[in-house]
């Protein structure tokens, strides 16, 4: 068991590696038992090679510091933990997951910002600002891990926040970006924490008064149907999902339900989603990385034809649907080419349909 002392000097260390991670404009620290500490930068991984390889005992002892002692039980019982950890020295926030590799902890954590940033800031198109005007309706981010989904919503989420009068519950695992209320009621929800499961926080939200409601992540085919109801009877629902593009979220999302119940979540996706906004993050010339996006507005079109199965038709309509405000992945990574933001090569990597930008540039 470690000892206060040994708990002491590894807070110092955290404190350091946190250091490290603000000065460098790194998003991501990852801890590992027989390795040196490492960080991402620009979605490199970059070892700190002035400390050395840490120990069982180290990584171990990183995670007793930020657990607390339900967590710490939990991590013991199921070997893995999705958690959130303030660091106090730095003054900011990391969402973390721990898991046993080897016989041994292992840790990675990505930095939370402390200031939401608006979407000009993030090089996003402000075509995204109108579903946060709406007053009902169910509106996806979506991508692989790391693309920025979290960050896009919390800006969206902050518009809010600063534009109009609104009760906000967020249901997260963990909690990530800290809203501090401004016209809006915000309560922020972690499943385990304040909630059994997004679910459960998803129906409890029913009889809260809410107006806006932003779930994490869609885990399961309860937690999609909770925020279809949601998003149908009145309120605006903000949610990601781990897929690549508007036409496949859509079939992941009918595909989560037994067969006698598709036709029905089709019905009600048909008439209750506003948009589906995908991202990468794209390596800039001149090193960081840049935003490249699909949106899908749900227009009369798009609805018949997510009622009637005609998904594979969505593509299409995306890359002809520029005057509805939808805009295409191609488009948006040519317009990074011709400005000189991105190489072609970066372009050709991140398109869903490689031989259809070739054509474009």
């Amino acid at each position: 068991m470690a000892t206060k002392a040994d708990l002491a000097k590894n807070r110092k260390l955290l404190d350091e590696f946190t250091r490290i991670v603000l000065d460098e404009q790194a998003s991501d620290l990852h801890l590992n038992a027989f390795y040196k500490p490492v960080i991402r930068v620009s979605g490199s991984l970059i070892p700190l090679t002035d400390y050395g390889e840490l120990s069982h005992e180290d990584t171990a002892e990183f995670l007793a510091v930020m657990l607390n002692e339900e967590q710490r039980a939990r991590f013991d019982e199921t070997k893995e933990i999705d958690f959130s950890y303030y660091n106090e020295a730095g003054k900011v926030r990391f969402r973390g997951n721990a898991c046993i590799q080897r016989g041994a902890v292992s840790i990675a954590m990505r930095l939370i910002p402390t200031k939401i940033q608006t979407l000009e800031e993030l090089n996003l198109p402000t075509e995204l600002l109108h579903f946060t005007e709406r007053r009902q309706g169910f509106f996806l981010v979506v991508g692989p891990v790391g693309q920025g989904k979290s960050t896009t919503l919390a800006s969206m989420i902050e518009h809010i926040n600063q534009n109009r009068p609104a009760h906000i519950i967020t249901i997260e695992d963990p909690i990530e970006f800290i809203y501090t209320p401004k016209q809006c009621l915000i309560d922020q929800r972690e499943v385990r924490l304040d909630t059994d499961s997004f679910e459960a926080g998803l129906y409890s939200a029913f009889r809260q008064d809410m107006d806006v409601i932003l779930v994490g992540e869609m885990r399961g085919n309860e937690a999609i149907a909770a925020a279809v109801t949601a998003a149908e009877t009145g309120h605006l629902v903000f949610s990601t999902l781990h897929t690549n593009n508007a036409s496949q979220t859509i079939d992941r999302i009918v595909d989560s339900f037994p067969s006698h119940q598709q036709d029905q979540i089709r019905v009600q996706l048909a008439s209750s989603l506003t948009g589906i906004f995908s991202m990468r993050l794209v390596p800039q010339i001149t090193g960081g990385l840049v935003p490249a996006y699909e949106l899908l507005v749900n227009t009369n079109a798009v609805s018949n034809m997510i009622r009637e199965r005609r998904t594979h038709e969505i593509d299409t309509m995306i890359e002809t649907g520029a005057e509805d405000g939808m805009i295409s992945m191609n488009n948006s990574l040519t317009k990074l080419v011709r400005t000189g933001e991105i190489s072609v090569e970066s372009a050709i990597a991140a398109s869903f349909d490689p031989q259809g930008l070739q054509r474009l540039l």
